[in-house]
């Protein structure tokens, strides 16, 4: 079902960090145990002090943050003039992580990469003309990522952009230009991984030390004999982390700031640096992500981040955000042509929207300064839809309504937006779920097309729409609405299409269950142990209609086998399946046909019996229409 985030009519005021004795006080509650003493004991400050005071004012200082709905992610440093080439091999992945795949020692990289960066065709005004083009409403910039490189002036810690062919300071040429262009602006600050510092997490080919790739005491090396290293990654987060980051606050008064890979540091570290954080920033108004401090499934942010590249969204309550890339690298990476058409972003926009969350478009700009042209196709086609239906994007949010089979709905104030991506022969939708009454309609951007509309049953409405050219992407319908949805409808299926039932959207029964990071298909739900844990979706047919079944699915390992069963009420399929290991691919079951009368019905996938420690992970189950 999607989860409801409510945008409020007026945001209370309240006074700044200093705190004001009504305001609510944000708490969380304290873990059975942590793995150091240090972790609790720094959790325990922070809830009852320092960390309780700056949430005092949470709502006021990301009001801009749950409006603007869309940013820009950009990494960008000495790396990108490599584009993922080292000493004539290519690497692939992240480009921005060349030094740690090719294992290129610290003073190699000083002497080659670091000295020759020079980025003459770097104009930070047409980078921000560029993203006001593509309707983004803030900015994010790689100030120092894993390979410890400052790409700003630092005299706490001068391993910095001064050691370079270049003569300014492009930070400080970012945020100007961001200001005159009305941007909201911040930085990622790698504040746990470093592969340049000798006394921090990572870097374990110019030294033993944990947190790299040969996985030297494992994921938590601090709970094992590598628990000798804590000594010198405090150090590193006192010598160098928290006195840059002290640095970006007071010198460039950024609007957010983007932390990331907090488990290369032990809880307490982490915890410290948000707390250095807060003591710079006084009035407690820079917005914090959700990768600095976290625990369990808490953390010390002001919103979630989820996984990277998603091309899905699982469940997630509160303000969340994703961070797509325009291909599979985020920093440049001349070899990667992998880059996904516009209309997959405009869509991984709306959906997010639709479920309460923000998208943080990522690109790697070339290592001279320049935007590659690819991703700026991307980003311009992106605007332009946006320039038409940005008013169903910004300050909009999640609604009542239940999952549409045609597209996705958004709500903005008393004004509902019809997202629709299956545009119908007839121009005629069916709003499942929407019983209140429609006051005026229209389609966004076609002042020549009419749209009339009319009750179907107690619980739906009929949307036509007539003498508008369907957008080929999403074609966005908004309606003013006298009144609320109910909540708790379910949703309609479509009797004459392919209707597919995603487990992220599943009721999840039985608790324990953890999802896949929400890749093109890894959008599964995982850890389904035993027969108490099950999955259930609640729908409505408007007709009959007969539909063959399929299940998608992946495995955990070669070992999970087993057989599981759909029964949609008076028909029941049993399935058995065999274990699908490959990482980027998709498994397809037969389950066989159904014949599904008019009304309510709810499908319930159960486990029957399993080999391996887990059953199958589903991804979703099918319906399509038997013609």
């Amino acid at each position: 079902m999607k989860r409801l985030v409510i945008l409020a009519a007026a945001i209370a005021a309240f006074t700044a960090c200093a705190g004001n004795p009504e305001a609510p006080k944000r708490t969380f509650e304290l873990p059975e145990k942590t793995d150091l003493p240090q972790d609790m004991a720094a959790l325990q400050e922070a809830q009852t002090g320092w960390w309780a005071k700056s949430m005092e004012n949470v709502d006021e200082r990301t009001e801009w943050y749950r409006l603007a709905r869309f940013g820009c992610f950009v990494h960008w440093g000495v790396y990108s003039q490599a584009g993922g080439q080292w000493e004539g091999r290519i690497y692939n992945g992240y480009a921005e992580h060349l030094m740690r795949m090719a294992k290129i020692p610290v003073e190699t990289y000083r002497q080659t990469l670091v000295k020759s960066f020079n980025p003459v065709g770097f104009d930070a005004d047409k980078w921000m003309d560029d993203v006001v083009a593509s309707g983004m409403k803030y900015f994010i910039i790689t100030s120092k990522h894993h390979d410890g490189f400052a790409m700003f002036p630092s005299d706490a810690y001068p391993y910095d952009i001064r050691l370079s062919g270049y003569k300014g300071d492009p930070m400080r040429e970012l945020r100007d230009a961001a200001r005159r262009h009305g941007i909201k602006f911040g930085f990622y600050y790698s504040h746990a991984f470093d592969w340049e510092h000798p006394d921090a997490p990572g870097n374990d080919w110019d030294w033993d030390h944990p947190g790299g790739d040969r996985k030297l005491g494992g994921t938590n090396w601090w709970n094992t004999e590598y628990a000798s290293f804590l000594p010198n990654a405090e150090k590193y987060v006192k010598e160098k982390s928290i006195p840059q980051i002290r640095e970006l606050v007071r010198n460039y008064d950024p609007d957010i700031m983007w932390f990331d890979t907090p488990g290369k540091l032990p809880l307490y570290l982490n915890v410290e640096v948000l707390k250095a954080l807060r003591e710079v920033d006084t009035d407690c108004k820079i917005v914090v992500n959700g990768r600095l401090a976290r625990f369990g499934s808490y953390n010390l942010g002001d919103y979630k981040s989820t996984s990277d590249r998603a091309a899905h969204f699982y469940p997630v309550e509160g303000l969340w955000e994703s961070i797509p890339t325009t291909n599979e690298s985020y920093g440049y990476n001349a070899w990667d042509n992998s880059h996904k058409a516009p209309g997959h972003f405009i869509r991984l926009l709306e959906d997010a929207v639709s479920r309460g969350g923000n998208i943080l478009m990522n690109v790697g700009p070339m290592g001279d300064g320049r935007w590659n042209e690819k991703d700026l196709n991307i980003f311009h086609t992106v605007g332009k839809w946006l320039s038409v239906n940005g008013e169903s994007i910004y300050g909009a949010g999640a609604d009542p309504l239940p999952l549409q089979p045609w597209g996705v709905t958004t709500m903005r104030g008393d004004t509902l937006y019809l997202h629709i991506h299956k545009w119908p022969s007839d121009g005629a939708v069916t709003v499942g779920g929407l019983d209140c009454k429609i006051t005026k309609g229209w389609v966004v951007g076609s002042p020549s097309a009419s749209v009339t509309w009319n009750k179907s049953g107690a619980s739906d409405s009929n949307v036509k729409i007539a003498g508008a050219e369907a957008d080929s992407v999403s074609t966005v319908v908004a309606l003013i609405l006298k009144g609320t949805p109910s909540e708790g409808t379910t949703g309609l299926l479509e009797p004459g299409g392919e209707n597919i039932l995603y487990a992220f959207d599943a009721n999840l029964v039985g608790g324990g269950f953890g999802f896949g990071d929400g890749k093109r298909n890894r959008n599964y739900v995982k850890n389904w142990k035993n027969d108490s844990q099950y999955f259930t979706w609640d729908f409505r047919m408007p007709d009959p209609a007969a539909f063959e079944v399929f299940i998608d699915y992946n495995t955990a390992s070669e070992a999970d086998s087993g057989e599981v069963v759909l029964d949609f009420g008076q028909e029941k399929l049993h399935v058995t399946y065999s274990p699908f290991l490959e990482k980027n691919g998709t498994a397809t079951l037969s389950a066989g046909k159904v014949e599904l009368p008019q009304g309510q019905i709810t499908c319930t996938l159960k486990g029957v019996r399993h080999d391996g420690a887990q059953y199958m992970q589903p991804i979703a189950v099918r319906l399509v229409p038997v013609r």
